[in-house]
């Protein structure tokens, strides 16, 4: 028996992870408010997704936005994002993504409501676990209702480069 479970694409991971949560989430809301439950949730979530990064970094030996950015694979396996790239090098990375399957599979799952507590909340967790050097900035989500999401990468300047 292989000591690793096969990998599914991330897209039908999320999809099941959405089908246990979402009931679950809906029914802590009757109980408890639906504030403190998204409260609640967004803190599970956030800790997944640094650990998540952190399993990232070790995974492929090295936390560089160069690594981080060919990682994008695996978000974007079966065309679960489609992206457009702006900008890639060793201090950035600048993307826009134009589709996202995340947002249309919450939606269809009646989810659309909790889709950006459930995933796009993860990407700012994910980069600090990965690398806390290395900020991201976005203002817009497909799942917010934007026509693209506006990912910027960058790689924080470190001491050396401090003018004081």
């Amino acid at each position: 028996m292989p000591d690793e479970m096969p990998k599914i694409p991330l897209l039908q991971q999320r999809e099941i992870e959405a089908g246990i949560v979402g009931p679950l989430v809906r029914a802590f809301a009757q109980e408890v408010g639906q504030e403190r439950a998204l409260v609640v949730l967004r803190e599970v979530i956030t800790d997944l997704a640094r650990r998540s990064g952190r399993n990232l970094a070790a995974s492929l030996g090295e936390d560089s936005l160069e690594a981080f950015a060919g990682a994008l694979d695996r978000w974007r396996e079966n065309d679960a994002l489609e992206i457009e790239m702006l900008e890639q090098s060793p201090d950035r990375l600048s993307f826009n993504v134009v589709r996202c399957r995340y947002a249309e599979m919450y939606r269809a799952l009646g989810l659309g409501d909790l889709g950006a507590s459930l995933s796009c909340q993860r990407d700012f967790a994910l980069v600090e676990g990965f690398n806390p050097a290395i900020d991201l900035e976005r203002t817009q989500t497909l799942m917010q209702g934007a026509p693209y999401c506006n990912f910027r990468f960058r790689r924080a300047a470190g001491p050396e480069a401090d003018p004081s």
